[in-house]
């Protein structure tokens, strides 16, 4: 590489953005440096054609840091696609950032704007992420928001569940499986910086409210996606209302709510409702002590954002919601064994 560097009149770094297919390099440098890599055998003319063909868009994926099975599982399949991603592929990262942190966020927006031709990211819906959307989109990355959206100019499209629909569903669930019941029920969520958990909340207090009269919201708590706060706010929600009978998890880490149901006895009659098939939520339902788990399949929820990446800025269109999955006990499926 240092003789190519030579050859071509650039430095090692410009080498090593050529050869990766990285964005940041000017048309005739890139001709410079692939037309020295032939002279000096370092590859055929063949390859040369395919190096200096369309570039394929290098895509970012940030996802919130913390203790979300969901989240964490949905990182790992990135990385899995990174790694077993050809040459001619995208070239594909995946970043944690600090959770509920909006200035965490838009600085991992304009940090990685640098290389990334695409940025996948869960948004926070907040000004200074507005901001550093739409300065980084002006600059020319293309922006799509997964899981909880950020509707503004800057982004491209939205990859993720009709989110007042979902909340809407849990609340259907969790009505009819109450029957007759008449009690308090609770909500659990991450933060309602997630545009997804506000409109949870949103569809999930107004189908209950137009259905089930007889069901008492009791508040939201907010909990953090951290398994330990969960644990605690369950147990101060059963201690503080005996006629307690369903709660719904509004974000992640289920296990925290399920813990504290196990040990107050409240399994068998407290109906839970949560979001993300996971192995934690798997082993719940299993157990009985979830009784359904609204799920967003993280291998559409990746394979949608890339297909987005690979058309053309501007050309997709609208598209509809991601699927949404109803997952019981009966029907848990067979990838997630």
């Amino acid at each position: 590489m240092a003789d190519l560097a030579e050859a071509a009149g650039v430095s090692l770094a410009t080498v090593d953005r050529v050869l990766n297919r990285r964005k940041g390099v000017k048309d005739r440098t890139v001709a410079r440096v692939l037309a020295a890599a032939v002279e000096l055998g370092y590859m055929s003319a063949e390859e040369r054609e395919k190096l200096g063909g369309q570039r394929p868009p290098n895509v970012a994926f940030l996802l919130p840091m913390g203790s979300n099975p969901y989240l964490r599982l949905l990182g790992d399949k990135v990385r899995g696609v990174a790694d077993t991603q050809t040459r001619d592929a995208s070239p594909l990262r995946c970043f944690f950032i600090e959770s509920f942190d909006a200035g965490a966020l838009a600085a991992a927006l304009r940090h990685h704007a640098r290389w990334a031709d695409g940025i996948a990211f869960m948004a926070i819906d907040h000004p200074l992420v507005r901001e550093a959307a739409e300065e980084v989109s002006a600059a020319g990355t293309r922006l799509v928001t997964i899981v909880s959206d950020l509707p503004h100019p800057a982004r491209e499209a939205y990859v993720g569940l009709d989110n007042q629909a979902a909340g809407r569903t849990a609340a259907l669930l969790l009505g009819r499986f109450c029957g007759a019941r008449e009690g308090s029920v609770a909500l659990v969520a991450g933060s309602r910086t997630y545009r997804a958990h506000a409109e949870r909340e949103m569809g999930f207090l107004g189908l209950l409210e137009e259905a089930y009269p007889d069901l008492r919201i009791v508040g939201m708590r907010e909990g953090h996606d951290d398994r330990n706060e969960n644990y605690n706010h369950t147990r101060s929600l059963l201690e503080q209302n005996p006629d307690l009978v369903g709660i719904y998890n509004v974000g992640g880490s289920s296990d925290g709510i399920a813990r504290a149901l196990a040990e107050q006895g409240a399994g068998d009659r407290v109906v839970f409702i949560g979001h993300g098939l996971t192995a934690d939520t798997r082993r719940l339902l299993i157990e009985g002590t979830m009784d359904a788990v609204i799920n967003s399949d993280p291998d559409q929820v990746i394979g949608e954002t890339l297909a987005r990446f690979a058309q053309p800025a501007g050309t997709a269109g609208l598209r509809p919601p991601l699927k949404m999955d109803l997952i019981f006990r009966e029907n848990i499926p067979s990838q997630y064994l």
